[in-house]
């Protein structure tokens, strides 16, 4: 192990949050939790069922409510941003499906830099530039967003894996679960389907308390103020607004030489 900052945990190259491993607690993109518990509980649909999303589909890497996953009756769901390097064996099963969100990176960045601005146990930047820098350079919690999805696309063929980039969710909700849904073999009705658009939208996740992870990171994690929330604007395009021109120009070449054999659709805008 070797560790590179305070708060990072470097094991096998990758970087984990220190004080979220020894406290297992994370902060994670949790569209696709709620997606997936709607799916596959009709608890979570109707509402009578008051479990968080972060109980019905645990971090493998942070189980923050110290959840027995040998007790977790099927279908099991589980969540991780590790690289495909150090995932469980089992995910080398072809009956274990994995389902790879990602999204255009320069919103991660922005997304990222007012995340750590928030949580206490994230390292603040005092700019966006300052931030970049380290993004690019994978020295965040999560490590270089470059090696983790060009590893996971180029060892595809090792996993039973869908990839789907959250722009095309955002733009095609319905579409993108039905796509989930036959990615998983999934029959629902157009009546639970509608239920699960619904209450899949950003503004309905938001709102809602088992989703919208507020009460994790208040209880459990820890923020600097209380202006912010986890689920800030969950838009496309929001790096407009905080890149430079030269800034995006930089950008645009490290994401070429990265990315150029890379053959998977981003889109940047909501024009696109």
């Amino acid at each position: 192990m070797d560790n590179k900052d305070e708060y990072l945990l470097n094991f096998k190259g990758y970087n984990f949050q220190r004080s979220l491993v020894k406290m297992n607690i994370v902060e994670s993109t949790i569209w696709t939790q709620q997606i997936l518990s709607l799916i596959y509980f009709e608890g979570h649909r109707s509402n009578t069922e008051n479990i968080q999303t972060v109980d019905r589909a645990p971090f493998f890497e942070y189980n923050i409510h110290n959840v027995d996953f040998a007790k977790i009756p099927s279908p099991r769901i589980f969540s991780t941003h590790l690289p495909y390097y150090l995932v469980p064996k089992v995910f080398k099963n072809k009956k274990v499906k994995i389902l790879y969100i990602y999204r255009n990176p320069k919103d991660v960045l922005t997304s990222y830099f007012h995340f750590s601005s928030l949580i206490v146990l994230l390292e603040a930047s005092n700019s966006v530039e300052t931030f970049m820098q380290a993004f690019l350079d994978g020295r965040v919690v999560g490590s270089n967003w470059f090696d983790h999805i060009r590893g996971w696309y180029e060892h595809r063929h090792d996993f039973n894996i869908m990839f789907l980039s959250y722009e095309d969710m955002k733009k095609d909700l319905r579409g993108s679960v039905l796509k989930i849904c036959s990615f998983l073999e999934k029959e629902l009705s157009e009546e639970d389907m509608d239920a699960v658009v619904r209450q899949a939208t950003f503004q309905n996740m938001k709102s809602d308390p088992r989703a919208n992870y507020e009460d994790v990171i208040r209880k459990d994690i820890g923020t600097r103020n209380d202006q912010g929330t986890f689920l800030r604007k969950g838009t496309i395009g929001d790096w407009k607004h905080h890149l430079t021109v030269d800034q995006n120009e930089r950008f645009d070449r490290i994401f070429y030489r990265n990315m150029k054999n890379i053959p998977l659709k981003f889109i940047w805008d909501t024009n696109e």
